[in-house]
């Protein structure tokens, strides 16, 4: 009889081993995954040959749809076994009241059936985001578990502009913006995405180095650093180098109000000298007195079509995610034709009044603007400054710049838009949770 429970219990024992085995398995795969699918889609390395900007970020494809719906069921569910409180800590007002009116514009869109669609895939985007920083037990994890997507998307990008160069490099035959030639893109549509992204990944880089991974962070930083200088993407290259200099000198400051100042000040400052050049004369004299073009490359044009839109529903909007590409961007006057075949008004803040008026443009503000700081504050006083928390403020700090001229807020399943809904909901668990260190 003893011998039988000895072995009784033997088998009970291996079979918690294997099982939490499987559990420690499922939880790095769904994080990778995740992230990858976010990162490369469904659909990398786009032929741009006989394709239009617009047409690259539809959104539409049923596969795209699919698989972040099963990724939503998987990161939840497996995020609830541990994380639960943290997933009931994003019951805040702010989260609810965005979105609520997010809903709103839905029912009220002038193209219902488009806001229905891309409203359900930016909804499970957000459940993976938010998700994802509740998989890891401890940071080590987090660590090895980010540097093995970091170096997949860029093992992946490399390949692509070494074996497929005319997918993955952008080239005079493209059918818009034939002028980009030469500047590499990798798996991305757009070289200003690539661009964007290899911002974001030099953070993580840095991160994944300062938290211990010395070699896998120094081959990420080396081979994104290569990768972004042959993008082209001067405008994100500088934001990058600002964000970096801003946050080492934000760390030295422990005053909210003066952290606020320091960050948020060049955000202010980007859409003044930028689309703030279209509504005011006074803004547009001192943008064409700076050494450098305040319009990033001639899009005065699209903010002044724009902002002339979103004043006709300035309270409403024309429903999320519809406006460009209706019916509100047709039978355009003389000269402006090209409007209809643009996919963003390169504005976040500006695409955003579009989609949801006013209301939802001060939602925004206080959910992805003033919140993460406060929340990087909290984390800070609450002992949890260092090398994560200060790659999460970069990712956050470096997406509101970028918005300033690109428009990916609330964008389905962009790729910055994932990674910066990322670093927003780090933020949010960082200031209400300590970090466990083993593992």
């Amino acid at each position: 009889m003893s011998r039988l429970a000895l072995t009784s219990d033997a088998r009970t024992v291996l079979g918690e081993i294997f099982r939490w085995q499987a559990i420690d398995i499922a939880r790095a795969g769904a994080f990778i995954g995740a992230l990858l699918l976010a990162w490369i889609s469904l659909q990398p390395f786009i032929d741009l040959s006989n394709m239009l900007v617009a047409e690259v970020t539809t959104g539409k494809e049923a596969s795209t749809y699919l698989a972040f719906g099963c990724f939503a069921l998987l990161t939840v569910g497996l995020a609830v076994r541990d994380g639960g409180r943290g997933f009931a800590t994003l019951l805040s007002p702010g989260y609810l009241a965005l979105a609520g009116w997010t809903a709103a514009t839905v029912v009220i869109s002038i193209d219902p059936g488009t806001s229905v669609r891309r409203f359900s895939l930016t909804l499970c985007v957000a459940a993976v985001a938010a998700s994802l920083m509740l998989l890891p037990r401890s940071e080590n994890e987090l660590r090895r578990w980010l540097a093995i997507a970091v170096l997949t998307l860029l093992a992946v990008c490399y390949l692509g502009v070494l074996l497929i160069p005319n997918l993955s490099v952008h080239l005079a035959t493209d059918a818009q913006e034939p002028a980009l030639a030469g500047d590499w893109r990798g798996v991305f549509g757009h070289k200003n995405m690539a661009a964007g992204m290899m911002a974001m990944l030099l953070f993580l880089g840095i991160y994944i180095i300062r938290a211990g991974s010395w070699l896998a962070g120094a081959i990420a930083i080396c081979l994104t650093l290569v990768f972004f200088v042959n993008t082209g993407g001067k405008s994100s290259l500088a934001l990058c180098v600002v964000v970096l200099a801003l946050t080492s000198f934000a760390s030295s400051i422990r005053s909210l109000w003066c952290r606020a100042v320091v960050l948020l000040a060049p955000l202010l400052l980007l859409n003044m000298i930028g689309i703030g050049s279209v509504v005011s004369e006074h803004l547009a004299a001192i943008s064409r007195a700076l050494p450098l073009d305040a319009t990033f490359t001639g899009r005065t044009d699209i903010w002044t079509f724009g902002i002339e839109a979103a004043q006709l529903k300035p309270w409403t909007g024309y429903g999320f995610a519809s406006f460009w590409g209706s019916s509100a961007v047709r039978n355009l006057p003389q000269g402006m034709e090209w409007a209809a075949t643009a996919a963003h008004s390169h504005n976040g803040y500006l695409d955003i009044t579009l989609a949801m008026g006013l209301p939802g443009l001060a939602l925004l503000i206080s959910v992805f603007v003033i919140a993460p700081l406060r929340n990087f504050q909290a984390a800070d006083c609450g002992g949890n400054r260092g090398p994560l928390a200060t790659a999460l403020l970069q990712i956050w700090l470096f997406g509101l710049y970028l918005s300033s001229m690109e428009s990916f807020f609330l964008d389905r399943a962009d790729p910055m838009w994932v990674t910066f809904l990322m670093a927003v909901f780090g933020l949010h668990y960082l200031a209400r949770y300590n970090l466990k260190a083993p593992g």
